[in-house]
C-alpha cells in the first residue's frame, strides 16, 4: 500500500483501537475511524459510519484504503460465534471489493492442538473468514492484554482491589503470557505494509509467562494490598463467571467466555515477531504499573 492511502480501523472505540489510531496518526497515516456512532467519537482519526454487522455499510468506509485493522467481537452475545463469523465473512468481502492490501487482525493464544474454548476457537475461525475475500490476511494473536480499560485486565485489578481474600476456580493456575496494551498497538503499526509480515501469523506476548494467580499478587504486592488466594476445584465455569460478575463489573456473559478461555494455556512458542516489528516488551510489573497510572490520571 502507498502512504497517502487511508487505513481502517475497524472497532476504532475500543480498548486497543483508540491506542492504536493515535499511534497510527503519530506515524503519519491518514486513519479512518470506523463506528457505528459517528456523531459520538472524538478520537484520532476521521469518523466513517461502519458496523460489521451490516455488510452494506462496509463498502462505502473501505473505499479507497490501502489496509484495515480488525479489533471488533460479540462477547457479550451468547450467540458471540455466529455473530463473529458473519461479521469477519462480510468484512473480509468487503475488503475484497475494495482492493485492500492487507488486513490485519488481533486474535488470541492457545495450542492448536488443545482443547481450545468457544472464545478462542471463534478467534481462530475469524483468521480464517477474513481472507475469504482474497485479502491477505496478518494475524497477531495475544493473551491477556494490560492496560486501562482492557476486560481481562480490569477483571484482575478489580479482583485485587475488592478481595483481600479469594476463593477461586482451578483456572488461576493456568499459565499465560500477559502483554501491554502499547506493546501490542507497537507491533500493529509495525506489521502494516511490511512485507514480512503480510499474509502471515504471529504470536505476541510479554517477557514473563505468569499463573493467573501470580498475576494477581504481583498486583496486589504492587498497589501494597494483602491477598490471601485458595483454590477450589470444584468451581464450575457457570459458578466461576457469576462470582466474577458479583466483585467486578465485568458482566456474565463476557465473564463466562472469558471464564472459558481461562483453562487453555496461552503463552508464546513461535517468537518471529520479533524478527519483523523488534523491541523488547515491557515487563509485567511494568505494565501493570502503567495501567494503574492510566486509570488514575483518567479519573
Amino acid at each position: 500500500m502507498t502512504n497517502d492511502q487511508p487505513v481502517l480501523v475497524a472497532g476504532a472505540s475500543g480498548f486497543v483501537g483508540r491506542r492504536l489510531c493515535q499511534a497510527l496518526e503519530d506515524a503519519g497515516h491518514e486513519v479512518r475511524a470506523m463506528t457505528r456512532r459517528v456523531e459520538r467519537y472524538a478520537g484520532p482519526g476521521t469518523a466513517v459510519y461502519g458496523d460489521v454487522h451490516d455488510a452494506g455499510s462496509l463498502d462505502e468506509a473501505m473505499a479507497g484504503c490501502g489496509a484495515a485493522y480488525y479489533l471488533v467481537h460479540s462477547l457479550d452475545s451468547p450467540d458471540f460465534e455466529r455473530l463473529d463469523a458473519a461479521a469477519a465473512t462480510a468484512f473480509g468481502a468487503a475488503a475484497g471489493r475494495a482492493g485492500l492490501e492487507q488486513i490485519i487482525y488481533l486474535g488470541g493464544l492457545g495450542k492448536e492442538l488443545d482443547q481450545l474454548s468457544a472464545h478462542l476457537r471463534s478467534r481462530r475461525e475469524v483468521e480464517g473468514l477474513l481472507g475469504t475475500g482474497g485479502v491477505p490476511v496478518t494475524v497477531l494473536r495475544a493473551g491477556i492484554v494490560v492496560g486501562a480499560g482492557g476486560i481481562s485486565w480490569e477483571m484482575t485489578r478489580q479482583l485485587v482491589a475488592h478481595l483481600p481474600a479469594m476463593v477461586t476456580p482451578r483456572w488461576v493456575n493456568t499459565r499465560t503470557q500477559p502483554i501491554a496494551v502499547d506493546d501490542v498497538v507497537r507491533y500493529l503499526v509495525g506489521v502494516l505494509g511490511h512485507p514480512d509480515a503480510v499474509g502471515r501469523v504471529f504470536e505476541v506476548g510479554g517477557t514473563e509467562v505468569l499463573r493467573y494467580s501470580d498475576m494477581l499478587r504481583r498486583v496486589a504486592r504492587i498497589e501494597g494490598r494483602p491477598l490471601t488466594i485458595v483454590p477450589v476445584p470444584l468451581l464450575t465455569p457457570g459458578l466461576s463467571s457469576r462470582w466474577l460478575s458479583l466483585v467486578t463489573d465485568v458482566d456474565t456473559q463476557t465473564g463466562r467466555s472469558l471464564v472459558d478461555s481461562m483453562t487453555n494455556e496461552v503463552i508464546v512458542e513461535d517468537d518471529s515477531i520479533r524478527d519483523v516489528v523488534p523491541f523488547e516488551p515491557l515487563s509485567y510489573d511494568d505494565a501493570v504499573r502503567l495501567a494503574l497510572a492510566e486509570r488514575r490520571e483518567g479519573a
